[in-house]
């Protein structure tokens, strides 16, 4: 009896040991962990060692950041890098191809250029990781941390459960499939209605089995303004806008079906879950609209690429970019610039306003 009890004593002292490393590692962070799910404007390396056109590992990319050229799809830092300073993180989140061992306790970058709700999505740039593959990344991930956890699975989902997780998906599903029928049926296959509805139905299985891997805090962004980057101006001739709305109106459809899919969510259907919906389209339009109030001089071109509006294609190896990016919104034909990645993060952070955040901010997800 008094060796079970001896036992007992100590395997709670190495758990209580344990749950100390990991309070100290993560301060002074919000929460222990920050995983992240997407495409090339939160990927940071991911997409770096694969065979795709869907990549940013040469310069001017990185132009602005720290470590120079890492395969963000930027001049400096993404969106979700400026999201985990917010949390409090000491340092990026790692990408997946290179991240090993106890790192995995404060997370991991899946976030895959050219990645889509539907596995076929940007087949036309090569290689990629779609949302399914990220998140069967996940559920590696998942084993791994197990071990650490001694196969306690109630301890594991403890942790997992106090953790961000981000997913921003769409964008692609809509620019590299639903709107190029010279490679992709899906524009004679569906409405735009029906195929909203299609990515929906995926969406819902993806976030359910991510919730079934212990996510319990859960942010997931709209499409932005596809219609309005100029890769889109470069192309579109419209009489009424600048922009293309037949692309705006297709997202709009989606997104308003995302929101719900929030709200059902957060009434019970996923139980134990949070979930934060991100109005990007809502944020990047008024990004535009109020260009002059954030210092904004340039809202129509990237900083940097090759033709109308810099937006035939994404900026050229070691092609030199525009002197002050802190004027631009674009960086390139589809992606912010580090400036705009700022203000986007930041009205998700902490902006009281539902419009950008909804029904709740970052901030207050990670107190939950």
């Amino acid at each position: 009896m008094g060796k079970c009890c001896c036992l007992w004593v100590h395997f709670f002292f190495l758990l209580w040991c344990t749950a100390k490393a990991w309070s100290q590692q993560r301060d002074p962070s919000q929460v222990p962990c920050f995983f992240i799910f997407g495409d090339s404007l939160v990927d940071n390396g991911n997409n770096n060692g694969i065979l795709t056109l869907a990549r940013a590992n040469y310069m001017p990319y990185g132009v602005d950041f720290p470590s120079g050229t890492t395969g963000r799809f930027t001049n400096g830092r993404t969106f979700v890098d400026i999201l985990a300073q917010l949390l409090g993180f000491d340092s990026y989140i790692p990408p997946f191809g290179r991240v090993r061992g106890r790192e995995l306790l404060r997370g991991v970058n899946y976030a895959s250029g050219a990645a889509g709700i539907r596995d076929e999505t940007g087949n036309n740039l090569g290689d990629h990781m779609a949302m399914n593959q990220q998140v069967e990344n996940f559920a590696r991930t998942v084993e791994v941390l197990r071990r650490f956890f001694r196969g306690d699975n109630y301890t594991l989902n403890a942790y997992l459960s106090k953790c961000i997780f981000y997913v921003g998906m769409g964008s692609n599903d809509y620019l590299n499939n639903y709107f190029m029928p010279d490679f992709y049926s899906t524009h004679s296959d569906f409405t735009p209605q029906a195929y909203a509805a299609a990515l929906l139905k995926d969406y819902l299985q993806q976030l359910t089995n991510l919730h079934g891997l212990g996510a319990r805090k859960i942010v997931v962004t709209s499409v932005g303004q596809i219609g309005c980057i100029p890769y889109e101006l470069a192309r579109y001739n419209g009489n009424d806008s600048k922009c293309n709305e037949e692309i705006n109106n297709a997202i709009t459809i989606f997104n308003t079906g995302l929101k719900r899919l929030v709200d059902q969510f957060n009434k019970g259907q996923l139980p134990g879950s949070k979930f934060v919906y991100l109005d990007s389209f809502a944020s990047s339009k008024d990004l535009v609209a109020n260009a002059r109030r954030y210092g904004f001089e340039v809202v129509d071109k990237g900083c940097c690429g090759v033709g109308k509006n810099n937006g035939q294609i994404t900026c050229l190896p070691l092609q030199q970019p525009c002197d002050d990016r802190s004027k631009y919104i674009f960086w390139d034909a589809f992606h912010p610039t580090e400036v705009a990645n700022i203000l986007l993060a930041k009205k998700a952070f902490s902006s009281t306003s539902k419009v950008f955040a909804y029904p709740i901010n970052i901030q207050q997800l990670a107190m939950m």
